[in-house]
């Protein structure tokens, strides 16, 4: 197994008969990549945004702060469903929420979640669904 990758090499013709090409640019990208827990953090935040529910929660809030009941009934969810992405959110300090009276309302964490969420959405209008073999018929034409 090499250093650089924590996969092991493949015994094949399309291997790499040297394992670093560059070691100058291989050194300057590990010195600069993030720590573990920054990395896994990361992973984290990915896996929250994997979530198609979530990612509806998070769309309407691209709209401006709303209440669960408001979220819930713009996402298509139940209010139940909506709280729990909204909990695993803001634990995760993707959101934020702030209360009157009875009332929670929920907002986007900072502009970063913001231009995430924008970024993510400019890049998936570039191809097409159905340019996506993994996907199936159905899915596509949810």
């Amino acid at each position: 197994m090499s250093i650089y990758s924590d996969v092991a090499p493949a015994d094949g013709p399309d291997d790499c008969t040297v394992r670093v090409v560059d070691p100058h640019r291989v050194a300057n990208v590990r010195a600069s990549m993030p720590a573990d827990e920054q990395v896994a953090d990361l992973a984290d935040v990915f896996g929250l945004l994997a979530d198609p529910g979530r990612l509806r929660v998070l769309v309407a809030l691209l709209e401006g702060e709303m209440c669960v009941c408001d979220l819930a009934a713009a996402a298509g969810a139940s209010e139940s469903a909506a709280s729990h992405h909204l909990r695993l959110l803001r634990a995760h300090r993707v959101v934020q929420v702030r209360r009157s009276g009875r009332m929670a309302y929920y907002r986007l964490a900072d502009a970063h979640v913001r231009m995430l969420l924008d970024i993510a959405l400019t890049h998936i209008g570039h191809a097409p669904a159905a340019a996506h073999p993994e996907r199936s018929a159905a899915q596509i034409r949810r």
